[in-house]
């Protein structure tokens, strides 16, 4: 048996961020820490319905520092296949396969904590901006750029999307997730 102390040379902070993937999430300053929500519905790659669990209140979560591909036509999808110049039918099974993933890792009836920078709380379209820290302590926004399900954007500013940018770069070396079908999208 591996007994795995703390020396008194680490820190609180530095022990439990190894066991705890969220931690540095919780260290963002002026965070703001909103537990006890239910995973409603899945929109698309990047936004959710929640509801709290006491209180019955509901609310749409846009998720910081990132953006999936759309999964119906609008005018976001428009712009996305100018911009990267990729036939909308193909970005639509892009958002497809990133709205699957959100799925199988944060399907409806998932209990989750909402983690909102004060600073930045809401989008454009006055959606909660969040990162969602799962069960099992991961971050949806970390997991989903991560694995290449979606790409991180400044459109919605986040304190780690120098982070997302690096973890981009990673899957897109490794072609992970969408990027196994495509360089950019």
């Amino acid at each position: 048996m591996k007994y795995n102390a703390t020396t008194p040379n680490q820190t609180v902070m530095e022990s439990s961020s190894q066991e705890n993937p969220a931690a540095k999430y919780f260290q963002i300053p002026e965070i703001n820490v909103q537990p006890y929500y239910v995973v409603e519905n899945v929109m698309d790659g990047d936004s959710l319905i929640v509801k709290h669990e006491f209180s019955e209140e509901r609310k749409e979560i846009r998720l910081y520092g990132l953006d999936a591909p759309e999964v119906r036509i609008n005018r976001k999808m428009r712009e996305d296949e100018a911009k990267s110049r990729t036939p909308a039918s193909l970005l639509l099974q892009y958002g497809m396969m990133s709205l699957d993933y959100v799925l199988q890792v944060c399907p409806p009836g998932t209990r989750i904590t909402l983690l909102t920078e004060k600073k930045n709380q809401v989008d454009f379209w006055m959606r909660d901006l969040a990162y969602v820290i799962l069960p099992g302590c991961e971050c949806l926004n970390e997991l989903l750029i991560a694995n290449g399900w979606a790409k991180p954007t400044s459109a919605y500013y986040c304190s780690l999307l120098p982070d997302y940018q690096n973890m981009n770069t990673l899957a897109r070396t490794q072609r992970k997730g969408i990027y196994s079908f495509t360089e950019q999208f």
